[in-house]
């Protein structure tokens, strides 16, 4: 797939502290790319450096194939995690100005800004000032601004905080739909459930360093272990349980279940697969519940945080 960004052998230092080393990434068109790592890993000065707000030590950044340049700010939309409203400004006036110095005319400012405070039903703030909104509020209008002059690639920095779940969830919907329209989107949040949800991509930074990125369905099938939850109807439980510990690595399962079923999570060997594991346990038991376990997104950065600590 075409690379709308391309980041190469990034480096940047603040006096005797290295924030990036050798960072690189590659995002697609069209997909959403989520940058994840504990607090201080150097996110947000990736992010910044590629919204040209800081410069590279060393590297070079491409915007759809070309190095980026000063003028490619208008292709970019940029949320940062300090929102940057004026507090005193009415939020129309306040987001026609934003439109206008992203090169918009004020027709079709007024014409995109009726568009979104209707589909986000915050109509009614047009004469309101910034100081009288909460926090989720004046997150949704500088959400309309960092996407209102339509750029290819939109870059969200926890996009998430100060929404409670109703608002998270369309903010969510939103960004879904802006990819399916033609934007690539590259954002980082400590919200694992959203990067499940949203991510086709996902890059992993910690202590300044990229210690994974890639698809989120192959890191996913990097990371699994031949690891089923199985919940069966047994006859001599005990017995069962003998009979799969002499073939298999077994163990506690926590699933929930509405049945009384013997609950087992069942690791196979390498040369094993799930139909294996189905014939051993047919002519023994009723089966109840079958599901290979599959790492979250939570799981794999937990572990390869806590194995490079």
């Amino acid at each position: 797939m075409e690379n709308l960004l391309v980041a190469e052998n990034i480096y940047k230092r603040f006096g005797n502290f290295t924030a990036l080393n050798n960072v690189s990434i590659n995002i697609p068109k069209e997909s959403i790319f989520g940058l994840l790592g504990p607090n201080g890993a150097g996110k947000t000065t990736l992010l910044r450096i590629i919204n040209q707000i800081t410069m590279p030590d060393e590297g070079r950044i491409y915007l759809d194939g070309k190095p980026l340049h000063p003028d490619d700010i208008a292709h970019i939309g940029y949320l940062p995690e300090e929102r940057g409203l004026y507090k005193s400004m009415k939020v129309g006036e306040q987001a026609l100005y934003l439109a206008r110095l992203k090169g918009l005319s004020k027709a079709q400012a007024k014409e995109r800004l009726q568009y979104w405070f209707k589909r986000l039903d915050i109509e009614a703030w047009w004469d309101k000032k910034i100081q009288e909104l909460s926090k989720g509020m004046a997150q949704k209008v500088q959400f309309v601004i960092t996407v209102l002059h339509q750029p290819k690639l939109l870059i969200f920095d926890e996009p998430f905080s100060g929404f409670d779940p109703v608002n998270a969830n369309i903010i969510k919907d939103e960004i879904l739909k802006l990819k399916e329209d033609g934007a690539t989107i590259l954002f980082s949040t400590h919200r694992m459930e959203s990067v499940e949800e949203l991510c086709d991509y996902i890059a992993l930074i910690h202590k300044s360093n990229k210690l994974l990125d890639g698809k989120v369905s192959d890191i996913k099938k990097e990371y699994k272990s031949n690891t089923f939850e199985v919940g069966v109807d047994a006859i001599d439980e005990l017995k069962l349980q003998n009979e799969l510990q002499e073939r298999f690595t077994i163990g506690p399962a926590r699933f929930k279940s509405i049945q009384e079923d013997l609950k087992m999570s069942i690791k196979l060997k390498d040369n094993e697969d799930s139909n294996d594991l189905i014939q051993f346990l047919l002519p023994r038991a009723r089966i109840n519940h079958f599901v290979e376990v599959i790492p979250s997104v939570n799981d794999i950065f937990i572990k390869t945080v806590t194995q490079n600590a």
